[in-house]
């Protein structure tokens, strides 16, 4: 079975800055400003970022009053994990496949 891995969502986590802030809300859901201060990103800058995880389905949002706070959904993180899984079985079942040269 070939599954391939999600390299939208590998694309949105290669930026360090939004893979420093799924690092940080895989501690604790936080809201813009406690972003900004474990940061040191401006608050349009990480504004922008979050959009794009939220948009990525990484991270969901809960409003607090004047606040919104960002939680991540493990079950995006867990899929990804998953197909590097598969992945990587896939490699160690074949290796010892080698297609001959012309």
């Amino acid at each position: 079975m070939m599954t391939s891995v999600d390299t939208d969502l590998i694309r949105v986590l290669a930026d360090p800055l939004r893979l420093r802030i799924v690092t940080l809300l895989a501690r604790e859901t936080l809201c813009t400003t406690h972003l900004v201060e474990e940061t040191g990103a401006k608050q349009t800058n990480l504004s922008n970022h979050l959009r794009v995880l939220r948009e990525a389905g990484v991270v969901e949002t809960e409003p607090c009053g004047r606040f919104t706070y960002y939680k991540l959904r493990p079950d995006v993180i867990a899929q990804l994990a998953g197909q590097f899984a598969d992945l990587a079985e896939r490699a160690r079942a074949a290796a010892d496949n080698k297609r001959a040269c012309p």
